[in-house]
């Protein structure tokens, strides 16, 4: 059996890339690693080198996508109001007995069903 040791990189699909790069560098946080112009993608750090998000322009039609970025107990609770400050509705936080974990949903600009998850904050 192979021993996976994490995820490093992602990639999903945006329908405006320039405005998704704004979503996530602006409002997450994300950091540029790569622009790659010619494919129309941007690799982006999250969390320094621990692995990167690929947005990846494409305006065909894909379903939505679910994924989820590790954050502190403290950041999750200032993420909620910072997120809300901007008008994005979120879900949570919640608990997630069974993980042990605290959650919060959203959805970027293009509907993908993002999530903050803050590992071993449930009771």
């Amino acid at each position: 059996m192979i021993e996976i040791a994490g995820v490093y990189e992602i990639a999903v699909k945006v329908a405006d890339l320039e405005r998704s790069a704004a979503f996530y560098c602006d409002v997450l946080g994300l950091g540029v690693g790569l622009r790659d112009d010619s494919r129309r993608w941007l690799f982006l750090r999250a969390g320094g080198a621990a692995g990167m998000v690929v947005l990846q322009e494409d305006r065909g039609s894909w379903p939505q996508q679910h994924f989820a970025f590790t954050v502190t107990a403290d950041a999750l609770e200032r993420a909620a109001a910072e997120l809300q400050g901007r008008g994005i509705v979120v879900d949570g936080p919640m608990t997630h007995d069974w993980i042990p974990a605290r959650s919060l949903y959203f959805a970027d600009p293009d509907g993908h069903d993002v999530e903050l998850l803050a590992p071993g904050t449930a009771p």
